[in-house]
């Protein structure tokens, strides 16, 4: 059976919907930067998630060809995230102005895929599908201590779960750190073309440390 991150590590992708404390280890990631609104037709955001899963599935595939990464194993390839921000706000995303989003659109990678295997699957890619992908970058991230929860709902409602965790890092003696180097972080459980909007799992998780 396919290894499955989501299942194997719940407390970085299965959270409650109560807000809870979690050290998150280093992690590498595909990931591509970009801005606006990420609901706009043909935004940098939406076409920055063809170029995640077009890597991330070259990686999956590579048994089947030449090429061989050392330590692979069969594997479901995770859920798809986003570092948010927007230039001049601090510890806040304002959500009626999505055109001044920021963003990093992420998929992670199993361990054993190195910078040398990542760059292979750059060129086996663009040899193959004769596209574009210099914006995608091979990103190490160690995210370290947040607060997080699981959001139920619109992407536009998140203030209120973010509300309660910020009032639960408060009580637990921690204070907020987001700055240019730690970001909100969004983990998307349910792909909103398929999911009612009122039914979409998001895990939300903020940086934080201790006061």
């Amino acid at each position: 059976m396919a290894f499955d991150y989501k299942k194997e590590y719940k407390e970085f992708y299965m959270p409650k919907s109560k807000p809870t404390i979690v050290v998150v280890p280093k992690m590498n990631y595909i990931a591509v930067r970009g801005s606006g609104n990420p609901n706009a037709e043909n935004s940098e955001y939406k076409k920055s998630i063809g170029l995640l899963y077009a890597i991330a599935f070259t990686i999956k595939m590579s048994y089947k060809g030449p090429y061989k990464i050392e330590g692979y194993f069969s594997y479901v390839v995770p859920p798809l995230e986003g570092f948010w921000w927007q230039e001049g706000l601090k510890n806040t995303i304002d959500y009626q102005k999505k055109e001044d989003m920021q963003f990093l659109s992420l998929i992670r990678l199993p361990d054993f895929v190195t910078k040398k295997d990542f760059l292979w699957a750059i060129e086996e890619a663009t040899k193959k599908k004769k596209e574009d992908y210099s914006k995608v970058e091979f990103l190490e991230y160690d995210e370290g201590c947040c607060v997080q929860c699981m959001h139920i709902g619109s992407y536009d409602d998140e203030p209120k779960t973010i509300d309660l965790m910020h009032q639960y890092l408060k009580e637990e003696g921690y204070t907020l750190d987001i700055n240019e180097k730690r970001f909100h972080h969004e983990i998307y459980l349910s792909d909103p073309r398929r999911c009612d909007e009122k039914k979409l799992k998001t895990v939300i998780r903020h940086p934080i440390q201790k006061k």
